[in-house]
Formats: C-alpha cells, structure tokens, sequence
C-alpha cells in the first residue's frame, strides 16, 4: 500500500470528520474503490472504523494522523513553509466563509440569485481569494486538490449549477 495515499486518506478523514465512503474519496481525490480499499487497510491496522455507512477515525488514528503529517512536513523540510500557510489560511479563511454565506444568503434572506449583479460580485471575490490562496495552496503537492476543489466549484457555478458554492 502507497503510504502517500494512506495518510491521503486518513489525513482526509481528520479533515472532514466521519463520512461516507464516496465524500471521503471526493474529498481525498480519488476514486471510490481505491479510498475503500485504503480505508479497510486502515481499518485493519485500527486507524479507522467503519460504522452506520460510514468512516471515522479511531483515538489511535488521530494519533497515527499527527504522527505521520509530522513526519511529512520534517521529511520535505515544509516545516515552516506550511507553518507560514497556515498563518495565511487563518486570514483567507474566514474571507472564504463569509464569502460562501453571502453567495448564499443576503442579510438575513436566503440569496435567490434573481439579481446576477449581487452574484457576480461575490464570485469576483471569491476568485480574487482563488488568485490569492495561491501561496498556501502549493507548499505541499497533497494541498493542490483543494485548488482543483475550488476552480471546480467556481467553474460549476459558472456554467449555471450555483449549487456547488
């Protein structure tokens, strides 16, 4: 078994919680036979569980999680490239969220999206955060599936399924 693809995985499920088997594989970027087969690896080594139709981590997984993110970082010497953006991610983040909750509501009405000028300015703004993001989403090669995530959303949205912001 690929060790990339393991912590790719369990590092997945860190992130997003318990899940079933086809967002962990959205999320992660891979297809649905490869994460459940990496997963029932995991689950074998007692890292993770299955239960209710869904995956989580295990107290031991969270620790083997940190374990081997550590180990990650000293191996590409991205120690502190990634400490750096982290710091960024803390800024754009919450920029992101209230983007995301401007996209979907207005005030205190949800958005029905009749006024395209509204729209398009948050999605201006949600690409200049795209341009933006550029630093902290290439320290790492693991990091570039969430620029993927995010070009993919915006490009969804603008072929008119608004949906997937």
């Amino acid at each position: 078994m690929d060790t990339g693809t393991e912590l790719l995985v369990l590092h997945t499920l860190r992130c997003i919680g318990y899940a079933e088997l086809s967002r962990v594989a959205r999320v992660a970027g891979l297809g649905e036979d490869d994460t459940e087969s990496v997963l029932i690896d995991l689950a074998v080594d007692g890292l993770v569980i299955r239960e209710f139709g869904g995956w989580g981590l295990t107290g031991k997984g969270r620790a083997e999680d940190a374990r081997r993110i550590s180990e990650e970082l000293d191996a590409a010497g991205a120690r502190g490239a990634v400490t750096l953006a982290y710091e960024r991610f803390l800024v754009l983040n919450p920029e992101l969220l209230d983007l995301c909750s401007a996209w979907q509501m207005r005030g205190s009405e949800v958005n029905d999206h009749s006024d395209p000028d509204y729209d398009e300015r948050v999605l201006r703004r949600v690409e200049d955060l795209n341009e933006r993001a550029d630093d902290v989403l290439t320290v790492l090669p693991r990091f570039t599936r969430y620029r993927v995530r995010l070009n993919s959303a915006l490009d969804e949205v603008r072929d008119g399924r608004i949906e997937h912001l």
